[in-house]
Order: structure tokens, then sequence, then C-alpha cells
């Protein structure tokens, strides 16, 4: 995002941020945790709710919820035994809620509910029902995140460096790596739900394009959207197509779940997954609208050209010297325009004798 708009955002935290192991209040019973991740994207919000539960007994358990878990590894772990020595202030955590699959989001989840189950209460995994199958699939196999297949589905849309092909076969293990284990039971969590979470309600709101089925939770009383990875200050959510779902156009349904928050009061401070708390939501939804817009005419203006496959907008639509985390993003994200395009009747496709899917404008086809 350029200076420019993200001066057109409002951070009322300036430049607070939690240190490792560290929380810092956002609200009353609201605290902030930020954990780091091993990619350029470098860190994850997580976020500790004040909660209550009613006991088998039918007493009510004073608590926390919290929502996301970090990536599995030792330094997450630690980090994590620190945040619960030094700021649980003596209570359990209650639930632990997941906005969706993605593998800094429910990474610990397994060893964060196991941490903080007893025989006569389970610390529960709260999680759409779509998204808990998805990390349950995946963590079980290799479709969508690595391995052949996914080489396969790249080459097919003009990724031929076989170094690159050859690095996305290796990882066969991607996802299982950061996601060893996901909990065998849950609670769903459904798109207008309420949560009683302590002395709050939080609606969840359900989104789709980044991840299967997203949660946000908004709380209209405390004035605060928990958006997950659909709304970001600093950077576009990446909106990909994966060869799970080779035809799938998740960009229409990115910038149609986006009008899920256009009816949130616009002094809301969002609570993102990447980058800082930030108020102007509104203004923040406008400028991802506008920057898609602007990526779909580079798209169209590129086929003009010549038949064009993902790999050839690469340098179009992103920065160079994309690491290889980057680039599997990047070619996703580069699909997801183009079959945007396509489910519209902009472009067609075609796949040459190479075996690649260029698309052109219809009208030349």
């Amino acid at each position: 995002m350029a200076n420019q708009q993200e001066h057109e955002l409002q951070y009322p935290l300036a430049e607070q941020l939690p240190a490792p192991g560290s929380a810092l209040t956002v609200a009353p019973g609201v605290k902030w945790v930020r954990m780091g991740l091993p990619f350029a994207l470098d860190h994850i919000n997580l976020w500790l709710l004040r909660d209550r539960l009613q006991d088998p007994s039918g007493q009510l358990r004073e608590g926390w919820a919290i929502v996301d878990c970090g990536i599995t590894n030792e330094a997450t772990r630690t980090a994590w035994e620190q945040v619960f020595e030094e700021h649980l202030e003596g209570l359990p955590v209650l639930r632990v809620i997941v906005t969706h699959m993605h593998p800094d989001h429910i990474g610990l989840a397994q060893w964060l509910t196991d941490q903080w189950s007893t025989p006569e209460q389970p610390c529960r995994l709260w999680i759409s029902g779509t998204d808990w199958n998805a990390a349950r699939m995946a963590s079980r196999s290799t479709i969508g995140h690595g391995g052949q297949a996914a080489a396969d589905f790249f080459g097919s849309h003009g990724l031929v460096d076989p170094e690159a092909l050859d690095k996305v076969r290796q990882r066969s293990n991607y996802y299982g790596s950061m996601v060893p284990a996901v909990p065998d039971q849950y609670r769903r969590l459904m798109d207008g739900d309420v949560l009683r979470i302590g002395d709050h309600g939080w609606r969840c709101i359900s989104g789709y394009g980044h991840a299967p089925e997203h949660i946000a939770l908004h709380c209209d009383r405390l004035g605060l959207l928990i958006s997950g990875d659909m709304v970001l200050p600093r950077i576009s959510t990446n909106v990909s197509v994966i060869d799970l779902e080779p035809e799938a156009n998740p960009l229409a349904l990115y910038l149609q779940s986006l009008g899920r928050y256009e009816s949130l009061n616009p002094d809301t401070l969002v609570l993102p997954s990447h980058g800082r708390p930030f108020k102007g939501l509104h203004r923040r939804i406008a400028q991802l609208r506008q920057h898609h817009d602007e990526r779909l005419a580079d798209t169209l203006r590129r086929c003009a050209q010549s038949p064009a496959c993902a790999a050839d907008l690469l340098s179009v639509l992103f920065r160079p010297n994309l690491d290889l985390h980057q680039t599997t993003f990047a070619m996703g994200e580069a699909v997801a325009h183009l079959h945007a395009l396509w489910h519209q009747g902009e472009l067609v496709r075609r796949r040459s004798a190479d075996g690649v899917w260029r698309f052109s404008p219809a009208s030349a086809g």
C-alpha cells in the first residue's frame, strides 16, 4: 500500500507493539499478543478475550478465550508459555477460537487445547465447519499446499523454472509441518452467530476468497472488529486459486465478502492479523476495492497485448525478486485475477500445445 493510502488510516496505538511473550491491552478485557513467523510477513497478531463459560456442574468458570494460535514451532510455544505465566491473571484458557485454517492461525490449536483441557472440562476449538474439515484434510495430505499436484498446477499456468517447480514438489509436507495435528472435536461457528465472550456479544461474520469459510468477530459494544486476514491495513489479503479447486473464482467471493463490513460503524477499531490496529475500516475497504480494480485493468491490458498466462503477469502485478513462498502466493493471485475476468466473460482461456492456460480478450476470440 502506498504511503498516502496508509496515511488515510488512523492508528490509535501509534507505534506500540507487544513484545514477544507479552501482551498489550487494547480495550477492556481484550489483549493483543504478537508472535513471529518465518516468512517475509514476519508476524501474526493473536488476541486474548476475557471470558467465562459454564462448566458441566452449571457453575460459571472465569478465564480467557484465545483467538488464533500461531504456527507450530518451539519459539511460538515458548512465547505462549510466557504469556500464560504473566498475562492470564491466574486464570485458565477456556476455549480457542480460530478465524480460519491457514497455518499461522490454527497451527498450535491442538497444543493449546491439550494444554488447557481437563478431564472435567475440555478446552474446545471453535471454528467454522468448512475450515475445520479443510485443516484436517490439509494436515494429512499435500493437496493444495505443495507436492506434485501443486507443481503441475503452477506449470499449467506457465511457471516453468525447474528449480522453483522442484522446490514446490519437495514441499509435500508443507502444511503438515506447521499444522501437525488438528483437534478431533470442535464447536462450529457460523455467519450471524453471536458468541457470549465474557461480558460482551461478538457476532460472527463469514468471509470467502481468502480461506474456505473465514470467521471475523465483531463486538458492537466495544467497537471492535477482529478481522483476521479479511481486512489488513498495509497489505492486500492473499486471494489465490490453488490446485484443489482449479477453476475457482475467489476474487469475486472476496470482494463480495468485503461488503459485509461496510455496514459497521466507521469508527470501529479493526484488530487485524497482520499490521497494527487501525481505524478507517470503510476507507480501507475502498482502497482494497480500488487495488483490485487496478490489478484487473492491468491484467486485461496485458492479455490484450498477446495471450497471457499467470506467470506472464508476475512482472505486471508484483514487485521483482520474490522468494519461493511469495512466488507461490503471487501465482495463485495472478490466476485469481485472470479467473475473475474469465468468469465475467471478459477473457477467454485456451490450453496451448505446451499445456499452459493462456487468456485473451473475449472480443478477440
